[in-house]
């Protein structure tokens, strides 16, 4: 392993151009002071503020060594009101900045698969204001599970209106946008390929129109027109947790009679995502997604888009079983939000670090070992 060169000083340039929303009279301690030892807090598993606190107060001599801190420690509620205060969306954009200017993990440069999906924080309901659960429409630089974006709900339902906010966060020049079926949209589709991207859809029957052209040319190919539709395909097996997976993707140029052409403009190709899985009971199990397409990618990339989207699940695991994301009983939206944000952007950091280990291993390790704590914070 190469030896990484470690500036935690920096990390304060970031942000910077971050507005500090206190009064002055109220401003005992710098907004950048307590900005970073929030995303430290966070990056050794801390849960909020009171933990966040309590990680600084014990790493008082390690924090004096880069950061001022005229006043000390920032107290629980200091660190409290500050993240209720922050606007999420300039908060997040400094944090961009910041995962911007680090490689990649395999060093070829910034991932260009990017997943946008929602996920409900279950427990952040609050019924005696009449709250239901926060939900947060995030992106992810799914190849490498980069956060790149969130933007916060109420509503699980409320994606719709959420995605166009959040596709205005991304660079989507030359990126291939994946979503579920809540993003099929024409408005959404149209925002993607205006800003210089691509997409792969998930259609399902919210778009009942839309959904009966694609499965009339998926019908010619299984009719035995497979020949006359220009087309490409993938296959992929693999073993590993007791089964087998084996996965055929197939894309095909839509038609010049495609039903949905007048509609749906901007799709140039249908794609068919099939997954058969074996168990080791000698039982099966399938799943069969239907995709539009901006683009006709090649079989390989098209199955890199749809693995990428359904490999977002086991980032909602990392969140809920290592940061305990679902257990988190913080109703106060802003500082929900931002905690959200944040740790998103622990498990960034933390993937990026080349060492060999879990995300729970290396959130242990930068609780026990500064130096180890120093590195991840310092991609470089």
């Amino acid at each position: 392993m190469t030896t990484r060169v470690a500036n935690v000083e920096s990390i304060g340039s970031y942000f910077e151009s971050l507005s500090d929303p206190r009064h002055t009279r109220n401003r005992k301690h710098r907004l950048i002071d307590i900005v970073v030892i929030a995303v430290c807090g966070l990056v050794c598993g801390c849960d909020g503020p009171t933990a966040i606190h309590r990680w600084a107060a014990n790493r008082r001599e390690w924090l004096d060594g880069f950061l001022p801190l005229p006043n000390g420690i920032p107290s629980r509620d200091c660190i409290r009101r500050v993240l209720i205060a922050l606007q999420p969306e300039a908060f997040q954009r400094c944090f961009r900045d910041w995962i911007a200017d680090a490689p990649e993990p395999d060093g070829t440069g910034p991932s260009r698969l990017i997943a946008i999906d929602g996920k409900t924080c279950r427990r952040s309901h609050d019924a005696a204001h009449g709250l239901g659960p926060l939900h947060i429409v995030r992106a992810w630089a799914s190849e490498h599970g980069v956060a790149s974006g969130q933007v916060a709900t109420e509503e699980k339902s409320n994606e719709i209106t959420a995605i166009p906010l959040l596709l205005k966060q991304i660079e989507l020049a030359q990126a291939v946008v994946t979503i579920d079926a809540m993003g099929c949209q024409k408005e959404i589709a149209r925002d993607i390929v205006a800003g210089g991207g691509d997409f792969v859809i998930a259609v399902k029957d919210n778009q009942p129109k839309l959904s009966e052209a694609i499965g009339a040319v998926v019908e010619r190919h299984l009719g035995g027109e497979r020949e006359a539709l220009r087309h490409r395909t993938h296959e992929t097996q693999e073993r590993g947790h007791g089964r087998r997976d084996e996965r055929s993707y197939f894309v095909a140029r839509v038609p010049a009679d495609f039903a949905a052409k007048g509609e749906w403009p901007w799709i140039t190709a249908i794609g068919t995502a099939v997954r058969i899985t074996t168990h080791a009971d000698g039982t099966q199990s399938d799943e069969v997604r239907f995709d539009m397409l901006s683009r006709f990618l090649s079989g390989q990339r098209f199955g890199e888009a749809v693995r990428g989207h359904w490999g977002i699940g086991s980032m909602h695991w990392v969140l809920d079983v290592t940061f305990r994301e679902d257990d988190s009983r913080i109703r106060e939206r802003t500082l929900a939000n931002n905690l959200s944000w944040l740790r998103r952007f622990a498990v960034t950091l933390l993937k990026h670090h080349p060492i060999k280990d879990s995300i729970r291993g290396k959130m242990i390790r930068c609780l026990m070992n500064t130096q180890f704590l120093t590195e991840v914070l310092s991609p470089q």
